[in-house]
């Protein structure tokens, strides 16, 4: 898969069959999208590409955003290789490109960059100025600068539409069965280990400690999880905690997880979470003894719900 990160592009890409999106997460929203852009290329013998933007554009607007993406950069990228994409043009969003009118993204964008046969959008697409463009746009200008426009309407689960802010709800909600099954896929974030406080060792339960970075955040308290170390693909079964330890009158927010039947030093180690199931909601306890009998029950409750299927 080639990735432009200009627009560049180079010819043997251009008359393709191109899908545009954001596509945060590559929920079964998105591979809808890319499905049919993928069978019309196939059928066609055309190139299948993605332009996307980076950073997220609700997030380049307010930068006081930090939690938000249900999948880093780096995956997203992972999730289009996984859908046979051909090609992806990353744009950089930036203050420039954010003032471009309508108009002029399909013009100087679309047709004189890109110029491709066909355009692959969700229903809901905006883009250009105070996102003026719209499907609509899109389909008035196909003749001029000669591509075909398919909008795909709204991929639905149970009667409702499939969206990554869906997902995100879900998510902080604690519903996490949920907005794996809007995916597709079990949700997943990536960090590297970090130093700690070491307080979950002096609990009797040794924690990695990773930085959420900038994922959305689920619902704080305790998850049933599955973890790989490294390139490894070995699947560890451990629980863990996301929240601030309001018991020991913490602040910033953590992800610590302890992975069952493992004492080696993971630290620097780059780990891969996926949330199983929500156990249950940060507390805050009196003494440490009383955290001790939560967290031995917490313990047994995430083997339980480990015994979920894990979609990857």
């Amino acid at each position: 898969m080639k990735i432009f990160k200009n627009l560049y592009i180079s010819k043997k890409y251009k008359r393709s069959s191109l899908a545009i999106g954001n596509f945060d997460g590559a929920h079964q929203g998105h591979q809808k999208v890319f499905k049919r852009a993928r069978a019309f290329a196939k059928k066609n013998r055309l190139g299948f590409g993605i332009l996307t933007f980076s950073p997220l554009p609700v997030m380049f607007f307010n930068k006081k955003i930090r939690n938000f993406r249900l999948a880093s950069e780096e995956q997203k990228f992972k999730f289009f290789k996984k859908y046979e994409a051909d090609f992806v043009i990353n744009i950089k969003f930036n203050k420039s490109f954010s003032k471009m009118s309508a108009e002029n993204f399909i013009k100087n964008v679309i047709y004189k960059k890109i110029n491709p046969k066909l355009i692959f959008v969700s229903d809901n697409f905006k883009f250009g100025n105070k996102r003026k463009g719209n499907v609509k746009l899109l389909k008035k200008f196909g003749e001029k600068y000669n591509y075909r426009l398919l909008k795909i309407n709204p991929f639905k689960q149970e009667g409702k539409i499939i969206s990554s802010t869906r997902i995100r709800k879900y998510l902080q909600r604690g519903h996490v069965g949920l907005a794996n099954k809007l995916l597709s896929r079990t949700w997943f974030i990536e960090g590297y280990v970090r130093k700690g406080k070491k307080l979950g060792r002096k609990l009797g339960y040794r924690t990695c400690n990773i930085h959420i970075r900038n994922y959305v955040l689920p619902k704080k308290g305790i998850y049933a999880v599955k973890v790989t170390i490294g390139n490894k693909k070995y699947m560890h079964q451990g629980v863990a905690y996301l929240g601030s330890r309001p018991t020991f009158k913490g602040k910033e927010i953590f992800l610590e997880i302890n992975i069952f039947n493992i004492k080696q030093n993971l630290y620097r180690k780059k780990l891969r979470i996926y949330f199983v199931k929500f156990i249950r909601g940060d507390r805050k306890f009196s003494n440490s003894a009383r955290l001790i009998r939560q967290m031995n029950k917490d313990v047994i409750s995430a083997k339980k719900g480990l015994k979920a299927k894990l979609v990857v």
